[in-house]
């Protein structure tokens, strides 16, 4: 089970605002879009751009409770590497002491399980979104994620009816907590029955890439037909079909399709269609427009200063969910240089001047200072910087991060814990101690 149950949808009166009104006074929260055992998804509004967004509350006991701590930190690993049209994007991800919030890119038009169950889709609109689903997929990969969860239910559609793949609840991230052993394959099962690739009934161990395109291959044939290419309300029944490939494809699929599927659902992985062939396939390629899916081609691009504003950032704290009871900062934190984090409840602005104070008493310089971030170093000689950046963790809560470089005549460590750290120690909040600035 993950957070990225299939979220039961409301109607009518049972759309109901949250209790409260705004989230951290930066988006307001409209109506209850659907729910699962662990998240509710929310209409909201970032209240300065006025922009449409969904935003995901998980319940932080919950998921802890419920041992879901890595599938929360797997999701947001795997989506903060994507950005592509045709992925829901994640903005950014906020907390309370309650709940983890994911504020994602509003995809108006719903899911497109609902427009198919009324009516299977024509072949030339099921390529159209079968073009920007490996679109799509083929990117993911690019970047390392493998979703493993592909099916109608996660995917949606924005309001020009383009294609979002969401939910990567389930996704595997390369390089990530040991995800791909070393047998160069993924071990563990998961996914929905109707879309599972059969090789991960063997449990010999399986490829993510070749596992979603599988799952690929079954939203294709549900476009095309309106209903499962495998389905048994026995599971036992379905499971033996899915392993020994047996399908049937009605009469009106052409030739060119029928050929296509079988590629698809191949249930010997080392011969299935990889994300290459399909692209370079004659059916696929009708009224197709070539994206190169393999570079950054979508990333955001940022300056060497990084991707700083002039306001205070709320932080996008990737590993939340690790303040869960002794705020331990260290899983927030990994940089070649030196470097640690601090809580407090002192104003962001604030705490930028007892830096500056603290740095000046020291002799050290100030070299840059912004209302959230400050850096300071030795003047003439410059071996040694450091700097602070202050981010908003709650409504009440900051983080500082400091990072410092570089030292030679006294080490960079020294500095910070024998000079500057004492001088700050008072804006430290301890959640067990008493509370800084009250």
């Amino acid at each position: 089970m993950t957070l990225g149950l299939a979220l039961q949808e409301y109607s009518g009166d049972d759309l109901q605002p949250p209790a409260e009104k705004t989230l951290l006074g930066k988006y307001e929260l409209g109506k209850l879009l659907g729910y699962g055992a662990f998240a509710k998804v929310y209409h909201g509004r970032d209240i300065e751009s006025k922009q449409s967004v969904a935003i995901k509350a998980i319940n932080k006991q919950k998921i802890i409770t419920g041992g879901l701590v890595a599938h929360v930190k797997r999701e947001i690993a795997a989506m903060r590497r994507l950005r592509h049209p045709n992925i829901v994007r994640l903005h950014e991800v906020l907390a309370n002491q309650k709940k983890i919030y994911f504020v994602l890119e509003f995809a108006e038009g719903g899911e497109l399980f609902s427009k198919v169950a009324k009516c299977r889709f024509s072949e030339d609109l099921s390529r159209r979104y079968f073009q920007q689903l490996i679109s799509a997929v083929g990117y993911c990969h690019s970047r390392g994620v493998y979703h493993r969860d592909l099916k109608l239910e996660n995917l949606l559609l924005d309001e020009k009816w383009n294609l979002k793949v969401n939910d990567f609840g389930l996704s595997a991230v390369t390089n990530y907590q040991n995800q791909i052993q070393s047998d160069g394959l993924l071990h563990t099962m998961c996914g929905t029955p109707a879309y599972v690739a059969p090789e991960i009934f063997a449990k010999k161990g399986y490829d993510g890439a070749k596992v979603d395109i599988w799952s690929c291959g079954i939203i294709l044939y549900v476009l095309s037909t309106g209903y499962l290419p495998f389905n048994d309300p026995n599971l036992m029944v379905m499971y033996r079909k899915i392993y020994k490939g047996e399908f049937r494809v009605p009469k009106w699929i052409s030739r060119d399709l029928k050929r296509f599927l079988s590629r698809l659902l191949d249930t010997n992985p080392e011969t299935r269609i990889t994300i290459k062939e399909i692209i370079n396939d004659p059916w696929f390629r009708v009224g197709y427009k070539d994206a190169n899916l393999f570079s950054d081609h979508f990333e955001m691009k940022c300056g060497d200063d990084g991707c700083r504003n002039s306001s205070l950032k709320s932080l996008n704290a990737f590993d939340i969910i690790s303040f869960s009871s002794g705020y331990n900062l260290s899983a927030l934190f990994s940089d070649e240089d030196g470097g640690e984090m601090f809580l407090s409840t002192v104003a962001a602005e604030e705490i930028i001047e007892m830096v500056v104070h603290a740095a000046e008493e020291e002799r050290l310089t100030v070299a840059a200072r912004k209302k959230w971030w400050v850096k300071v170093d030795e003047g003439h000689s410059c071996n040694f910087t450091l700097t602070v950046e202050v981010k908003r963790l709650t409504v009440d809560i900051m983080v500082a991060e400091v990072r410092w470089r570089g030292g030679e005549a006294e080490p960079g460590p020294e500095i910070w814990e024998g000079r500057l750290r004492p001088r700050l120690s008072g804006l430290v909040y301890r959640p067990d101690g008493p509370v800084a600035g009250k």
